[in-house]
This record gives C-alpha cells, sequence and structure tokens, in this order.
C-alpha cells in the first residue's frame, strides 16, 4: 500500500486560533470520535480492554493531550476540543516526537532529484508559481547534500500539480476551506509527487490567503521523508502557519530531522553568513528571560523571540503560537507590550516603532514611532511597558530609569523620567518585561519577577517567571 500523506489544512479563523467551549454538546462529542478515529487511530471498543472497563476513547484523548502539551485529564474538555478544531493536517499525529519520519526507509536514495511543475494555479502569475517552488525546495536543499533540477517533460521525482476534487489519485480535494494540499512519501510511482487544491486561494506573500511558499515547503518535507513534529514552531508542525517568506528560516527541529535522513552538506559551513535555525523556547526553561508579557482581553500573553503562549481563564495550560500566526502585520522579538482596556488595544513594541492591534487587526496608521508618545529621539527602544489602570497611567521603562504617559490626555507627564529604584524598591537590574494581574504590578528582571503594589509601593514577593506561564511537562 502506498505511503500516503494528506494535509487537511483548513481555512484559517480570524487568528489562527479557538476560543475555549464551556460545555460540550453531542455534536462536539461526535466530531472528537471523528478526530480520534482519524488522527490517533480510535477503534471501536471490543474484547478484553472493553470488558475490564477500559475506555479506548479516555486512552487516545489522553495520547492526544500528551501530544499536544495539553492537561492530560482523558477527557473532552475545553482545551482539548478547542486543539481539535484548529486548522490541521491529516496525517496521524499519534508516537510522534520532535521531528519524525516515515520509518521503513523511506527516503530517496540519491541526492540528485528532479521536479516538474505540471500546471498552474490562476491565483498567483506563473513567475510567483515558479519562484515559491524553487524557493521551498531550497529550504531543505540549504541543510542537506540534496539538489534539485527542474524538468520540463516526463516523469520526475516530484510532479507537482494544482487540482480540484477528485483529481486522478484516489485521495479527492473537498472544495473550498477543506483539504488544501497533500504529499506521498518517497517510493516508486507516485511517491514524493505533492498536489494542491486549486478551490484554496493560493499568495505569494500575502497573509490573506495561503502562502503557497510555506504549503510547498510543508509538503515537500513529506516528499522527502519527514513526517510530522510536535515542536509548535517547526515547519512539520500538523496545522498551518503563516510567517514571513522573505525572512523565513528553517527550524532547528526541521534541520534536525531532515539532517537525520540525509545528512548535513560537508561542502557547507552553515554558520557563515546564514541566519542560525530558530528553537522553539521551552516555558519549562527556568533560565528563559521573556521578551514581554501583556494582557488581551482577559487572557495572558507571554511572548519569546517568534512565539507568545496564551493564557486564559478557562485554560489550565498556556498555549504556544507564532506572533505572526495571530498578528500577521506584528514584529518578532518584540521588545515591550501592553494593553489599553479603554481604547481596547494592545501595543507591541520594537526598536523605535509600535504597533496597535484591535483584536486581530493593526490599528489604520500604525507601526508609529516611539515619539508618537512623547518619548525622546534618544531613546532607540523600550525594554518593557505596563499600563496602570486605577490611575490611566502607561510606564515605559528604559534602562534604569521609566517615564509616565497618561493614556488621557495623550502627554508624558512632568518630572519624568525617575530612576526604577526610586519607586520599585529591590529591583537593581534591567526590567525586561512588565504587566499588571488582579491588583498586582509584576516586574520582570532577568529569569525573575517582582510582585509589588503600586498604591503602598511594597514588594510583596520575588518568584521565579514561569510562576503564570506553567511548564507543561507533566
Amino acid at each position: 500500500m502506498r505511503s500516503f500523506v494528506a494535509c487537511i489544512l483548513l481555512s484559517l479563523a480570524a487568528a489562527g486560533c479557538c476560543a475555549p467551549v464551556s460545555d460540550t454538546t453531542v455534536q462536539d462529542e461526535h466530531f472528537a470520535e471523528g478526530y480520534l478515529k482519524k488522527f490517533f487511530n480510535l477503534t471501536q471498543e471490543s474484547g478484553p480492554a472493553a470488558r475490564r472497563g477500559i475506555s479506548q476513547v479516555t486512552k487516545k484523548l489522553s495520547e492526544m493531550q500528551r501530544f499536544f502539551g495539553l492537561q492530560i485529564t482523558g477527557t473532552l474538555d475545553a482545551d482539548t476540543l478547542a486543539m481539535m478544531k484548529k486548522p490541521r493536517c491529516g496525517v496521524p499525529d499519534g508516537n510522534i516526537a520532535r521531528f519524525s519520519t516515515f520509518g521503513n526507509g523511506l527516503k530517496w536514495e540519491k541526492n540528485d532529484l528532479t521536479y516538474r511543475i505540471e500546471n498552474y494555479t490562476p491565483d498567483m502569475s506563473r513567475a510567483e508559481v515558479d519562484t515559491s517552488i524553487e524557493k521551498a525546495l531550497q529550504v531543505w536543499a540549504n541543510v542537506t547534500p540534496l539538489r534539485f533540477r527542474r524538468i520540463y517533460s516526463g516523469t520526475a521525482d516530484i510532479m507537482i500539480s494544482f487540482g480540484r476534487q477528485s483529481h486522478g489519485d484516489y485521495y479527492p480535494f473537498d472544495g473550498p476551506g477543506g483539504t488544501l494540499a497533500h504529499a506521498f512519501a518517497p517510493s516508486p510511482g507516485i511517491g514524493g509527487d505533492a498536489h494542491f487544491d486549486e478551490d484554496e486561494t493560493f499568495t505569494y506573500r500575502s497573509s490573506r490567503g495561503f502562502v503557497l511558499f510555506l504549503v510547498a515547503a510543508h509538503e515537500f518535507g513529506h516528499s522527502l521523508g519527514l513526517s510530522h513534529s510536535d515542536d509548535p514552531g517547526a515547519l512539520m508542525y500538523p496545522t498551518y502557519s503563516y510567517r514571513n517568506p522573505d525572512t523565513f528560516v528553517l527550524p532547528r527541529d526541521d534541520v534536525n530531522g531532515i539532517q537525520s535522513l540525509y545528512g548535513a552538506d560537508p561542502t557547507k559551513d552553515p554558520s557563515v553568513g546564514k541566519p542560525q535555525p530558530p528553537t522553539t523556547p521551552d516555558a519549562c526553561d527556568s533560565t528563559m528571560v521573556l521578551d514581554a508579557v501583556a494582557t488581551l482581553r482577559g487572557e495572558m500573553l507571554f511572548f519569546k523571540d517568534s512565539f507568545f503562549w496564551r493564557s486564559y481563564p478557562q485554560s489550565r495550560t498556556p498555549q504556544q503560537t507564532l506572533i505572526t500566526n495571530f498578528w500577521p502585520n506584528s514584529p518578532v522579538n518584540i521588545d515591550a507590550a501592553y494593553e489599553n482596556r479603554r481604547l481596547d488595544r494592545v501595543f507591541l513594541f520594537k526598536d523605535r516603532r509600535v504597533w496597535a492591534f484591535s483584536g486581530y487587526t493593526l490599528v489604520r496608521g500604525y507601526p508609529k514611532k516611539l515619539t508618537t508618545f512623547g518619548l525622546p529621539r534618544s531613546v532607540a527602544k523600550i525594554d518593557a511597558a505596563i499600563h496602570d489602570v486605577e490611575s490611566g497611567k502607561t510606564l515605559f521603562f528604559v534602562n534604569n530609569y521609566y517615564y509616565s504617559y497618561d493614556e488621557v490626555r495623550n502627554r508624558m507627564d512632568q518630572g519624568f523620567p525617575k530612576r526604577v529604584a526610586q519607586t520599585f524598591p529591590g529591583l537593581n537590574n534591567k526590567v525586561t518585561a512588565a504587566f499588571q494581574y488582579r491588583g498586582f504590578t509584576y516586574i520582570y528582571s532577568g529569569p525573575y519577577m517582582f510582585e509589588y503594589s503600586l498604591r503602598t509601593g511594597r514588594l510583596h514577593r520575588v518568584l521565579r517567571n514561569s510562576y503564570f506561564l506553567r511548564c507543561t511537562n507533566f
């Protein structure tokens, strides 16, 4: 039987994220059962296990929760159902760790491979399609001895085509909003081929639709022998994530995976003149220094590198996602962030600019310069920001000083900057992040977090920065 990978990349909801639900319905339970059958090999309960009262559903729910880093309850809770409803790829996820391969020797036994583009999508120009496919293959060639050569007739190792519904491989597409693409693992015949659903909208760079380069790079990972990874930052993670194709660098987990099959290219020094493969931050890293912390409509957001964790009241486990998956127009590796509830906006800072978002939407006129807040031109970046709900002031931390900005009057307060230690006793090192929660102000400095009352100026506790960012290793 042919080795097959079918990617069901569902059309993204507004942010590619699902809100938690409080109660499950019969419809939810039927949906979950179908999900577990498809992705975690749930079978009809019978035999000794069933007679002993061991529920296969409970077992498979626990298996799924373990894979996605959720609280292992064995029940269809809100977090689990929300994860099930996220856009994803159709290959089963059971027993996948960080990078995974198909096994059984499913790899190409040569390093020089050919590809052929059989037809084109009308969504993009032919030149854009050609460039997207070439760049997607080059992603893998950059870190291996693999080389790809395009041919224009005959049968290539990787045949690439766009099609609708039944398109000749016994795995029909399902129209708009369903299957986006699928690919076949290395093997004779159809092995290595990649098909894209013409009923979807493919784009060259825009986040409005699916970036063909990103989809193709993921599919070509399957064409070369990679299965899925449980690393949410990996290109081979089951769900589609928007990333800027102009700055994309293959993540470390994917590099490790493809090199486990084909090795590294001994003729190239990966440390010379190229960005290093990014590594996904680990919430359990006790030495991690967060870039920023903010709130958003009752959630807590913890930023690190290209990622952030979302923690909301109904959840027991923060969910990690790419920043650009939530805000496609956002910068990454940000310096600071804060929420203004009165305006219903969250502000993200990087270098000399600030971005404002209302929900998922970039506010018209942004990004703007830091001087918009009245900060002096000499400030090249801020280290942290926090909005005090009670006073309506926003504090900007710069080195060992902080400024106070009046959000109502839209102007900087007189008498600033002041030294941080003057208002926050015990805080002698650089501030790295800050936010407020349930009346307390939390100031981060390196791997530690200081809990203050702004009203009294009293320091209550010094905690590890993982206090709110709960570790997901159970």
